[in-house]
């Protein structure tokens, strides 16, 4: 019984029942001016649905009178926008119609309903008379009184399942268009990729620091030398600072979806990335050739990120060995170039962990996603990583 009647304590129920009563106002208001054309509110939604705006503010109400738990969704089942389609269009003139023809059914459910119930316990208990406009009673007797439980059970299913079904037609004819859909679609697929590129960022960022960190760490207990010491603390500080501004804008992107990329690091600020890879003792010539501030926004971050990852193998894996950087901006194309002796090391995991082919995976899948292409290996006595990313 607790179950049956849970419907009566829910709020959605009577929000329901507030939107189908809503459209009846204005009914109210024509019939009063002019019963005998009744229909003529129904003509009236017709070029009212056409409206664009109109389906808009059908769906907030949808959305907050009929369904509030999924108002605001990313995968709401009621859209709230404007009609972008004549397919759009004639849902709304439907679904307007639709509205109308049970909001009438309802107000007259909830207010002929409760008088007949009034009107069956007056011709169980009273003497007098009763008449009704849908049934008359003259002879009242104790009888009348087994078809109150009756009455209030269809006024129960009136209530709860009129809102159900206005609900039920919200989902269909307000319902999100095979455009909203496919939008919603591409939304989620750009959530996703911005939670991969999130999780690169941690892992080219911190993995460098980290790297750093370890190489300066041992090589500082195998010097035994105070002053080297010095230093290598002060490149693990520099290097843990820089970690830190790089946590602080990838944190950022999951604290304010709408924050700019443009916050995150580019190529023109690859000095630092330099500077921290020779603190950890590797020989470091750059090169440096055409525009690198021009190059476009997205370009030069992930530009910035596979020079990153680049120089964080060559300190994993090849210690403080000899490093040409050559970073070029010509032709229409940005291309780095990082080159290394080749060691006796085998590809294992070096200091801080790891195995160079998963850096290198991610290299080529930046480049990838750019429209450009990455070679890495063995070239000529050499370890390479050569990426061509086009500006446009």
């Amino acid at each position: 019984m607790g179950r049956f009647l849970r419907p009566l304590s829910r709020g959605t129920t009577y929000t329901r029942l507030l939107h189908l009563w809503v459209p009846m106002l204005f009914e109210s208001v024509w019939l009063f001016i002019d019963m005998r054309r009744w229909w003529a509110p129904a003509l009236l939604l017709i070029p009212l649905g056409l409206i664009p705006a109109v389906r808009l503010g059908e769906g907030v109400q949808a959305q907050l009178l009929l369904a509030p738990g999924e108002r605001g969704g990313r995968d709401a089942a009621i859209s709230a926008a404007p009609s972008a389609t004549w397919g759009d269009r004639l849902r709304t003139v439907l679904w307007l119609e639709v509205r109308m023809a049970l909001g009438a059914v309802t107000l007259g459910a909830t207010v002929w309903l409760p008088t007949i119930a009034v009107d069956l316990v007056r011709s169980a208990t009273g003497p007098a008379p009763v008449d009704n406009p849908l049934f008359r009673v003259s002879d009242p007797h104790w009888a009348y009184a087994l078809l109150i439980p009756l009455t209030l059970l269809v006024l129960y299913g009136a209530v709860v399942g009129l809102g159900e079904l206005i609900t039920a037609v919200a989902r269909r004819l307000l319902g999100p268009s095979a455009g909203e859909r496919l939008a919603a679609l591409e939304e989620r697929t750009e959530h996703l990729l911005e939670r991969t590129r999130i999780a690169r960022e941690l892992h080219d960022s911190i993995g460098h620091a980290l790297t750093v960190a370890v190489v300066q760490a041992g090589a500082a207990r195998a010097a035994g030398d105070p002053r080297f010491t010095d230093r290598a603390l002060d490149a693990i500080e520099e290097t843990g600072r820089a970690a830190l501004e790089d946590l602080e804008r990838v944190l950022g992107v999951l604290r304010e979806a709408e924050r700019p990329a443009s916050s995150r690091p580019t190529l023109a600020e690859a000095d630092r990335l330099l500077e921290s890879a020779r603190a950890s003792g590797a020989k470091v010539e750059a090169e440096w050739s055409g525009p690198v501030e021009s190059v476009p926004g997205p370009v030069s971050r992930e530009g910035y990120r596979i020079l990153q990852e680049s120089l964080t193998n060559v300190i994993r894996h090849a210690g403080s060995v000899p490093v040409h950087v050559r970073i070029a901006v010509q032709d229409g194309d940005v291309t780095l170039e990082i080159r290394n002796p080749l060691t006796a090391r085998p590809p294992g995991p070096g200091p801080g962990g790891g195995l160079r082919g998963s850096g290198l995976r991610g290299i080529r899948e930046r480049a990838a996603l750019l429209g450009g292409r990455a070679r890495t290996g063995p070239a000529a006595g050499d370890w390479q990583v050569h990426v061509e990313l086009p500006l446009r």
